[in-house]
């Protein structure tokens, strides 16, 4: 799969919002993501497929309207070129696809994540890895001196996740999910902007390549 991260638009809502749902069932969290689009103290980032074609508009607006133009046909022959070059071929879809998202909340000197969510068919696919890369360089492009979370005590796979990425258990919220008064366990990193974090962060996106891909990451 061609994954890439951008921030969150006007047009990914509808399928942001089902994510959450499927996600998030029964807590029913609601997330006002229309107004968090122009926050300045959050960021939420999609991890989309970056090689859908939206087909309800045109691929080459600028065509000619009659006769040849070797610019066009040129533009149409380096735009087939780098879906071959790509290790899937793309797909045709006339919305963008969403395979999950992440939110972060910048206060004070501390960048909080609030959410990750991945639909239930493309997880375990580096899909939510991916979103942490993308929250620490976040937190990192803002200012901010440390990244913490709360993980349900019972998700021992998002637990390894976020201690592979520096997020060390500094305390627990009793009865913090409301679904079943599950605790939560707080994670929190060490300073990211140390030289210790900078070579872990450093290393471990030297590895995501290897096992899933490149890693791109839109405006």
């Amino acid at each position: 799969m061609d994954i890439a991260l951008r921030r969150l638009r006007s047009e990914d809502l509808k399928e942001v919002i089902e994510i959450e749902r499927e996600a998030f069932a029964p807590l029913g969290i609601g997330t006002p993501f229309k107004r968090e689009l122009n926050n300045k103290y959050s960021r939420y980032l999609v991890a989309y497929f970056s090689n859908i074609l939206d087909i309800s508009t045109p691929l080459f607006p600028d065509a000619p309207v009659d006769g040849e133009n070797s610019l066009f046909i040129g533009k149409i022959i380096t735009r087939l070129r780098s879906f071959i070059a790509g290790n899937d071929p793309p797909v045709f879809n006339s919305q963008p696809n969403i395979a999950g998202y992440l939110g972060v909340w910048f206060q004070g000197n501390e960048a909080h994540i609030t959410e990750v969510a991945v639909r239930e068919r493309y997880r375990g696919e580096g899909i939510g890895e991916l979103l942490i890369i993308g929250s620490v360089r976040a937190a990192i492009e803002y200012g901010s001196t440390v990244l913490t979370l709360e993980a349900r005590a019972s998700n021992f796979v998002a637990q390894r996740l976020y201690e592979k990425y520096g997020f060390k258990t500094t305390g627990i919220r009793k009865g913090y999910y409301a679904d079943n008064r599950e605790d939560a366990v707080i994670m929190t990193t060490s300073p990211i902007h140390s030289e210790p974090f900078q070579q872990l962060f450093k290393d471990l996106q030297c590895k995501y390549p290897e096992r899933w891909g490149e890693i791109t990451i839109d405006d």
